[in-house]
């Protein structure tokens, strides 16, 4: 003996009967773009704080073992005109003299890095890695001979740099805003680009700052998606 059952018939509306889910099967929509937009609002500003501890853990745990070494560790710093230690480079960023120091640069070191973290993994290592190039290779040539560079604060500079000009080179008005806020609230840091300070690296900080200035003016991955489709229709039409 077979049976059929009634959940076996699909066309529902013709028998006149009811889907056993209690009403007709709606089609699946896809996320709004609202939905999107605050998705990757969401993933922005994860990304940009993964650098921005990351940051902030990297130079305290370093500080913490040259402190534990006896300050052995800062003599990684970058030595001017010192083929031997070029690669103070890539080590000085990392190094500080003092609690102070290494306070000092904390706290905008975690906000710029951050900022510049929400456009996106590129853009931060593009910013990074050019604004540390030119400040540290800017240091170890006119830096002074017999002198020890070491601190993030050309690397912080070279953020903020950044952060002020790349709303003008990629015609985005709210990065552009955003730049003339930081441009007044950290306007003190404009001081540390001359040599008024005994001690201090002004060669660190005035190069950090021209290698942001730089990656503001060159890179293109954080063009904003209406000039990049513009570029993109340029191109087309060549």
């Amino acid at each position: 003996m077979s049976y059929n059952s009634p959940y076996n018939n699909t066309n529902f509306g013709a028998t006149g009967m009811n889907p056993p889910t209690g009403g007709p099967v709606k089609p699946w929509n896809k996320p709004s773009a609202n939905l999107n937009q605050q998705l990757k609002n969401k993933s922005s500003v994860r990304t940009g704080l993964t650098f921005a501890i990351g940051y902030v853990v990297i130079i305290w745990a370093v500080h913490l073992v040259t402190v534990l070494t006896g300050g052995f560790l800062n003599n990684f710093g970058i030595h001017p005109l010192d083929t031997s230690s070029l690669w103070g480079i890539f080590t000085s960023p990392f190094l500080h003299g003092s609690f102070s120091h290494l306070i000092g640069n904390t706290i905008p070191g975690f906000i710029f890095s951050f900022l510049i973290g929400m456009s996106g993994k590129r853009v931060f290592w593009e910013v990074t890695i050019i604004a540390g190039l030119i400040g540290g290779f800017g240091t170890w040539l006119f830096g002074g001979i017999g002198t020890n560079h070491i601190g993030a604060s050309g690397l912080i500079y070279g953020w903020l740099g950044y952060l002020i000009v790349r709303g003008i080179f990629n015609r985005d008005i709210k990065q552009f805003l955003l730049g003339i806020v930081l441009a007044f609230i950290y306007s003190g840091l404009f001081w540390g680009l001359l040599p008024t300070q005994a001690g201090v690296s002004w060669q660190g900080h005035l190069f950090g700052a021209l290698g942001g200035i730089g990656a503001g003016a060159f890179i293109t991955s954080d063009d904003p998606a209406a000039l990049k489709a513009k570029k993109k229709q340029k191109k087309l039409q060549k």
